[in-house]
């Protein structure tokens, strides 16, 4: 059972997507906010911790194509069942406040927890933190396009297979094609009449 709980969540392709996008607002909202002196308020407010989360973030998105990779060949073997997508703006603006959501979260406990972080408002949307918002509207949205991409390229390869495997046999040349299973039906009724009539005994000598 955790095993089947485990796949379901490693299936989930926005899932894998999400820290990453998650941490690209972060970052880029430094980026933008300070340009080259972006490492260094980063390290004065207490964000030296997320370098260290940057191999993970990478781990999460090659376990996303790879999840993406095994579902295409599913689908193309037959196998994969068609799941209807969210529609693409539900999916944009789910997943665009859920990284705001993130942002303020991750950014109110560093204002508790980290040193030289400011806290309540100032460090959450002060020096330049309402870059965050725009930010997280384009990763959403990069997010929701992969997605639909993704589930377009499946379902794309599960119409090729049932294609493919909905063509009728071939005939093979062993077998004459010319007589069909009724012809050879009629024939075989018309033959099946009634018996020849007996033979005459011959005459005792």
């Amino acid at each position: 059972m955790a095993h089947r709980s485990l796949r379901c969540v490693l299936a989930g392709r926005g899932f894998l997507l999400f820290p990453a996008a998650a941490y690209a607002v972060h970052q880029l909202r430094f980026e933008l906010a300070y340009g080259s002196h972006a490492g260094q308020a980063l390290s004065a407010q207490g964000h030296g911790y997320l370098d260290s989360l940057a191999p993970w973030v990478v781990l999460l998105v090659a376990l996303a194509l790879g999840s993406f990779l095994a579902r295409v060949a599913r689908a193309a073997a037959g196998s994969s069942h068609a799941v209807s997508g969210r529609p693409f703006a539900g999916l944009w603006l789910l997943t665009a406040a859920s990284l705001v959501l993130t942002y303020v979260t991750q950014e109110t406990l560093e204002g508790y927890f980290a040193s030289g972080h400011p806290g309540g408002l100032a460090g959450v949307f002060g020096h330049g933190g309402w870059w965050a918002l725009p930010l997280a509207g384009v990763a959403g949205l990069a997010v929701a396009a992969l997605l639909r991409l993704a589930h377009a390229a499946v379902a794309r390869a599960a119409r090729r297979a049932a294609s493919s495997f909905g063509r009728p046999a071939e005939l093979s040349p062993l077998r004459p094609d010319s007589a069909s299973p009724r012809q050879l039906g009629l024939l075989a009724g018309v033959s099946a009449g009634r018996a020849p009539p007996a033979a005459p005994c011959a005459a005792l000598a």
